[in-house]
């Protein structure tokens, strides 16, 4: 596979938090950017093209002529998918077949798709997970990702398309917007800046793997440049940490105590999720750079200079 430079790259969802963050570090890399969304995507040097990721018109436009296709695109969120499964498929296991058949028909080389570290392995005995482990998620929103990773394979075995996923921990950092639930840490940051509470799912013990959002985009490019036989990495920092121990982070980040409030616990939520990462080292040459300190005062300082008042 050429390197970036000499690489067409196509970032399906080029607005949203990846997307943004992937767009703006590819564009001074990668020979052509170009950016599907629903809403405008402004990043200088990356070609925004608007559509439907359903109409099929719209993602055979989109793909025509691209090396490399990056499918960040995921329409809900593991909380509540299980909350109309039909509806949780329909919008993204069948527009990402549809995706891959564009794929085909206009001879892209590799497809690049973000899966869930979090969510595909459901709940697990030991940690930390590596990707050899069972696969047995509890959310529509894991079986979701999962089917999409099966027909990556079926569409390389099939017509040779590269499938390189990546089981994504949880991802932060500029960008995050807690209005669309793209996860805790920019809900957290932002409520506290807003002087507004935050509501805790159970008493605060679940624990999760947590990675800076520059190291993941990271991880996105090395994947598209990589030329080995493994398919499947599981990108995190491989260290856990409970909800109440990121509360105290960015307290301290904030310099304030945030305003807490704990609820019954869900379903949904597995109690731990830990990734090993040793394969992605291994083979992608990749690892993580930020700790969790340093990524939660970078992400702070940016939500500083994108804050809202507070309402």
């Amino acid at each position: 596979m050429p390197k970036l430079a000499e690489q067409r790259c196509l970032v399906m969802g080029g607005s949203g938090f990846l997307g943004t963050n992937l767009c703006r570090a590819l564009a001074g890399r990668a020979r052509e950017v170009r950016a599907f969304s629903r809403h405008p995507v402004e990043v200088n040097n990356v070609t925004c093209v608007q559509g439907d990721f359903a109409e099929r018109n719209d993602v055979m436009g989109a793909v025509e002529g691209i090396d490399t296709v990056f499918h960040l695109i995921s329409t809900n969120v593991p909380a509540t998918s299980n909350l109309d499964l039909l509806g949780d498929a329909s919008q993204n296991i069948l527009p990402s077949i549809q995706l891959l058949d564009a794929c085909r028909i206009h001879k892209v080389a590799r497809v690049v798709f973000v899966s869930s570290g979090g969510t595909v392995y459901g709940e697990v005995e030991n940690l930390p997970i590596p990707e050899s482990h069972t696969l047995a998620p509890i959310s529509g929103y894991g079986i979701c990702k999962l089917a999409i990773e099966r027909y990556l394979h079926l569409y390389e075995k099939m017509h040779g398309i590269v499938g390189i996923t990546l089981r994504v921990s949880n991802p932060y950092g500029p960008f995050q917007e807690a209005k669309k639930k793209q996860g805790v840490m920019g809900h957290f940051i932002s409520s506290g800046l807003r002087g507004q509470a935050i509501e805790i799912w159970g008493d605060g013990s679940v624990v999760r793997d947590y990675i800076y959002i520059d190291d993941v985009v990271e991880g996105l490019m090395l994947a598209a440049e990589y030329t080995g036989q493994r398919r499947t990495f599981n990108v995190g920092s491989g260290k856990g940490y409970s909800l109440n121990e990121i509360i105290a982070a960015v307290s301290r980040s904030l310099g304030i105590n945030l305003d807490v409030r704990y609820e019954a616990s869900r379903a949904v939520d597995i109690s731990k999720n830990i990734l090993d990462c040793s394969l992605a080292a291994q083979e992608l040459g990749w690892r993580g750079r930020y700790d969790l300190a340093t990524g939660i005062d970078m992400t702070v300082a940016w939500f500083r200079d994108h804050a809202q008042p507070k309402i």
